[in-house]
């Protein structure tokens, strides 16, 4: 017989999965341009969704590891939440106590990620200019690098998640890149990011090992030619999609990792920030330049993560909440992209003058 964590997260899988196959056979049967009004309502549909899965899991969040009582919920929150004090013997508060926590862990995790995934977005960007991807077939491509990101990311936290309960240490590493990477976007945030498609190291990974036609074929992956199957360019910016989702993995993963240990929290968070990151990217990419202060704060969004981690013994003894972390997180958002708006950048302003003249 299946144990209610089992039956939780396959349930989880499962309506991922029925949702990615009703859009690649029902709302994706042709391949067309995404405007900025579906990809808006798509973005707030998933948004909106994330949102239910937190009121779930704030109303039956024992249904993930499956407790039963005051001694399971004891041990669950001494392996993942070793800072919650529970009410001794009284099993229905503490479990309202676990469950408003691990609640408040997904939400932070889930705009944590979401957040971090703005960059990436600025690099899908890039790639689909400098290879030439025509505008049509952006949403097929991004679907197959959803699809393995969800994949990666399962691997990634999981792995992640009993390397940290066997080695604490691992924490401080991942602080300690986290800090790296925050400081670096911060001081290259205003440099402009060039690609060179012959340079790039899936580009020659996929010369040198796969069979690679030399120019696009409408919609396709593959191609029949002379009774070889070869793979088509569009299959090559899947896979460097796929590579730069794994980098952004090594940032992004251990960060919601500074907001909870455990590890199905931060699983559901990547999922649903993934899930939503198409139809975001389709909703930021016309409007993206309005945002010249967004790579800066994301670059102190990872200092301050960082940070937390490395001295996370520390902010536990006087009390640090999670509640703070989100505080933090919505602050350097807001005020990024409060100062785009206020001081945007002259460039844009003057071909506004010059558009308008």
């Amino acid at each position: 017989m299946f144990s209610n964590e089992v039956l939780f997260f396959g349930g989880f899988i499962l309506v991922i999965s029925v949702m990615l196959l009703l859009d690649l056979g029902v709302f994706n049967k042709k391949d067309h341009v995404v405007k900025f009004g579906e990809a808006a309502a798509w973005t707030v549909a998933w948004i909106a969704l994330a949102l239910a899965f937190y009121l779930v899991i704030n109303t039956h969040g024992d249904l993930v590891h499956g407790m039963d009582n005051y001694g399971d919920l004891e041990a669950i929150k001494n392996k993942y939440a070793p800072h919650l004090k529970l009410i001794p013997g009284d099993y229905h508060e503490s479990l309202e106590i676990y469950r408003k926590n691990m609640s408040l862990e997904f939400i932070t995790g889930y705009l944590l990620e979401y957040a971090l995934s703005v960059d990436n977005i600025f690099v899908i960007i890039l790639i689909f200019s400098s290879f030439g991807v025509r505008a049509k077939y952006f949403k097929k491509v991004l679907f197959w690098g959803v699809l393995g990101a969800i994949i990666m990311r399962f691997v990634f936290i999981f792995v992640g998640s009993a390397l940290m309960q066997r080695f604490e240490w691992i924490i401080y590493l991942f602080g300690l890149l986290l800090v790296y990477q925050g400081g670096k976007i911060f001081f290259e945030g205003g440099e402009e990011e060039k690609i060179d498609p012959a340079k790039h190291p899936v580009v020659r990974f996929a010369s040198k090992y796969l069979p690679v036609f030399p120019r696009y074929v409408h919609e396709h992956f593959f191609v029949l030619k002379k009774g070889k199957w070869l793979v088509t360019p569009l299959f090559v910016v899947v896979l460097i999609v796929e590579f730069t989702d794994l980098i952004f993995a090594v940032d992004s993963v251990p960060a919601v990792f500074s907001v909870t240990k455990d590890p199905y929290v931060v699983f559901f968070s990547n999922i649903f920030a993934i899930m939503g990151l198409r139809s975001m990217f389709f909703f930021l990419s016309n409007i993206m330049g309005l945002f010249r202060f967004l790579k800066y704060g994301l670059g102190v969004l990872l200092v301050f993560i960082g940070g937390k981690m490395l001295a996370h013994h520390y902010l536990e003894s006087i009390g640090f909440k999670t509640i703070y972390s989100l505080y933090v997180i919505l602050g350097i958002l807001a005020v990024s992209i409060l100062a785009s708006l206020v001081f945007p950048e002259k460039k844009l302003a003057e071909n506004e003058v010059l558009s308008n003249s």
